[in-house]
């Protein structure tokens, strides 16, 4: 997987309200950036997050996809370090919008304690995991101390993703993190479980249509909220 590099406009002298506004319009636009957490064992080509990467892409956003190391057997401490690398090679991360999943759902927690300088733009957390199963499987996430305000404070909008039949979390998602922090959460249909491509998730236009707008309109947050997946 492999980044857009971002192409910034040339500076030059202009005149005028207007012609300064659409120029400033311009450099908004192409600041925009987006990164795609994956969980345990990366998210493969049929998943939902590997299309919607692709997606963004033909609509000439810049996209940060980073494959994170060791990914069978994942290190809280090394993925923390990978996630500020890659975190460093983007320009505006005012702009940015982080869309994670399972595991890296949890990394994001971890990395909220110290997020660096200023908040993310977005950041969209799908299906992740309970406290239960990361003690259990994935010791060295466990636990996630963050408090509310600190969490909070990691991004300008949040938006929870999950379900109330993820085998992957018998604690709801909804509850354990979403009342824990007071984030915003929508609940899809139980059949859509870890919102994997097990579950039916593979190209999702719905999310792709979040993430191309601005901020988190209600009306693409019920298109979400409506989808029934079909399995494979």
């Amino acid at each position: 997987r492999s980044h857009v590099s971002a192409r910034f406009p040339v500076r030059g002298q202009t005149s005028g309200l207007n012609e300064r506004s659409r120029i400033q319009g311009r450099r908004d636009l192409v600041a925009r950036s987006f990164l795609i957490l994956h969980g345990v064992n990366g998210s493969g080509l049929d998943h939902w997050q590997t299309y919607l990467a692709h997606r963004l892409r033909q609509r000439g956003e810049t996209v940060f996809y980073p494959e994170l190391p060791d990914n069978t057997e994942p290190d809280c401490a090394t993925w923390r370090a990978a996630l500020r690398e890659e975190l460093a090679n983007i320009a505006d991360p005012e702009h940015l919008t982080v869309v994670c999943h399972s595991l890296g759902c949890i990394l994001w927690m971890h990395h909220a304690l110290d997020p660096g300088d200023c908040p993310v733009d977005r950041l969209i957390l799908v299906a992740p995991p309970g406290p239960s199963i990361i003690e259990e499987f994935r010791p060295t996430f466990h636990p996630v101390t963050i408090g509310a305000d600190q969490f909070n404070a990691s991004a300008k909008d949040i938006l929870l993703v999950s379900t109330d039949a993820d085998p992957r979390c018998s604690e709801t998602a909804s509850v354990c993190y979403g009342n824990r922090w007071g984030i915003r959460a929508i609940v899809l249909h139980p059949s859509a479980e870890h919102i994997n491509t097990a579950s039916g998730f593979g190209e999702w236009p719905a999310m792709a249509s979040l993430c191309l707008a601005r901020g988190l309109p209600d009306h693409l947050l019920d298109a979400l909220a409506d989808i029934v997946p079909e399995r494979p």
